[in-house]
């Protein structure tokens, strides 16, 4: 009796350990030649990890109170500062842009999708690029502000 419940003990431990040895996986997948260096067509996440959800992130100014957006008239600039606040509060939650697994842009005037375009890429660097929705709407939260993100990521857990 007391051997079994040594050997199963054991067997629990070594399953304990197992588990907390799982990895997280994030994959990126492209299928259609037109997609690639745009956005991921499919990312898939294996293991235990803990999802981050940004709410819309734009050029509101942090320092404001409410409804202050900044670079007025920019959509570059728009853009630019919202990829910015993104990283920081990525950071503030031990992740990068290369933990984010999907977005959902959205924009007032679809001319700036070009700009859009090379906006995300200059900020995602050399990192995958994350499954993405680009939406064209006609206003957002605040008079002024061109473009909003939603982002959510994912990272192991620790």
């Amino acid at each position: 009796m007391l051997q079994r419940f040594a050997i199963g003990g054991w067997m629990l431990l070594a399953l304990a350990t197992t588990a907390s040895a799982q990895t997280l996986e994030k994959k990126n997948y492209n299928y259609s030649e037109w997609t690639k260096g745009r956005f991921s067509e499919a990312v898939t996440v294996t293991g235990p990890g803990k999802l981050i959800f940004l709410a819309g992130v734009g050029a509101e100014d942090e320092n404001g109170k409410g409804g202050d957006i900044l670079h007025k008239g920019d959509f570059m600039g728009q853009c630019q500062y919202a990829y910015d606040k993104i990283k920081r509060l990525l950071e503030k939650q031990g992740a990068t842009l290369g933990d984010v697994a999907k977005m959902v842009t959205y924009i007032t005037d679809a001319r700036y999708q070009p700009d859009y375009g090379k906006c995300r890429v200059e900020a995602f660097g050399a990192n995958p690029l994350p499954a993405h929705t680009l939406l064209n709407i006609s206003q957002l939260a605040w008079p002024g502000m061109m473009v909003e993100i939603d982002v959510t990521a994912v990272v192991p857990v620790k």
